[in-house]
C-alpha cells in the first residue's frame, strides 16, 4: 500500500514509509518504530492506519540500519547511538513532510511510537507543538522520552501492560507531569500484557484481545483530536 519516500530534516534528508488511504486524502499520523527499526511490522501499522482513512508516514530513526526481531543486543546499540537531537531533527522533518503533503487533511498530525517509539512520540510533539495535534504512546518511556514534557500541548494517551517492567509510578509521574503542562493524559493499562503485546509478530507476548481492544481505544482517540 505505501511508498518510500524522503523528507528535509533540519538541513539533511531523512527516509520513511507513507501509507495512503483509498480515499486519496486523510489525517496525518507519525508512526514510531521499536527499538528495532523501521521493519515490516511497522510499515504495517502505517498500511492499517491507512486503512482506516489516516495518512502515515513512518520515519526512519536509525539510518537504514535496523535489527532483526529477536536481536536485543543489535537493537540496544542502535538505540543507545540514536542522539536525542538527531531524533527531534527527524521527528520535526516528519511532522512538516506529512502537513505540507496535499494527501493530509489535518491541520495537525498524531504521533504514534511503540516501545522506544513511544518516547519518541512524547519528544515529537515536545519538539513540534504547533504541529502534533495527539500522541498515542504505547509502553514507552525509555532514555528519549523528553526530560521536559512541558512543551507538550497535545492530549496524550498511553497504553500500558501490567506485566510490563514500567513501574506504575513511572506512568503516574508522567501524566501529572503532562497535567502540569495543561495538557490531558488518560492512560489504560491491561493486567496480564507485558511489553509488546500490540506486536503481531511478537508471538511470545502478542495478545490479540489486548491488542483489539487498545486499537479500539487509539483510532477513535487520533479521529477526535485530528478530525
Amino acid at each position: 500500500m505505501g511508498e518510500n519516500v524522503r523528507f528535509a530534516a533540519n538541513g539533511g534528508q531523512a527516509d520513511g514509509y507513507l501509507a495512503v488511504p483509498s480515499s486519496g486524502r486523510g489525517a496525518g499520523v507519525v508512526v514510531i518504530q521499536e527499538w528495532w527499526g523501521l521493519n515490516v511490522q511497522i510499515k504495517g501499522v502505517a498500511d492499517m492506519l491507512a486503512k482506516e482513512g489516516f495518512t502515515a508516514l513512518a520515519p526512519d530513526f536509525y539510518a537504514g540500519k535496523s535489527a532483526s526481531i529477536g536481536e536485543p543486543d543489535k537493537a540496544g546499540k542502535l538505540m543507545m547511538e540514536l542522539q536525542s537531537v538527531d531524533a527531534a531533527k527527524v521527528a520535526r522533518g516528519a511532522a512538516a513532510y506529512l502537513l505540507a503533503q496535499k494527501v493530509v487533511s489535518s491541520k495537525k498530525v498524531g504521533a504514534i511510537g511503540f516501545c522506544m517509539g513511544g518516547g519518541l512520540a512524547l519528544l515529537t510533539a515536545s519538539v513540534a507543538p504547533d504541529s502534533v495535534g495527539a500522541v498515542v504512546n504505547c509502553y514507552g518511556v525509555g532514555p528519549l522520552k523528553p526530560k521536559d514534557v512541558s512543551g507538550i500541548r497535545a492530549p496524550v494517551l498511553g497504553i500500558f501492560g501490567g506485566k510490563d517492567h514500567i513501574e506504575p509510578e513511572v506512568i503516574a509521574a508522567l501524566g501529572r507531569d503532562l497535567e502540569a503542562a495543561g495538557t490531558t493524559f488518560e492512560s489504560h493499562i491491561y493486567p496480564e500484557a507485558d511489553h509488546a503485546f500490540l506486536n503481531e509478530q511478537r508471538k511470545d507476548v502478542y495478545r490479540d484481545a489486548d491488542a483489539r481492544d487498545a486499537w479500539g481505544k487509539i483510532i477513535p482517540f487520533l479521529r477526535s483530536h485530528l478530525g
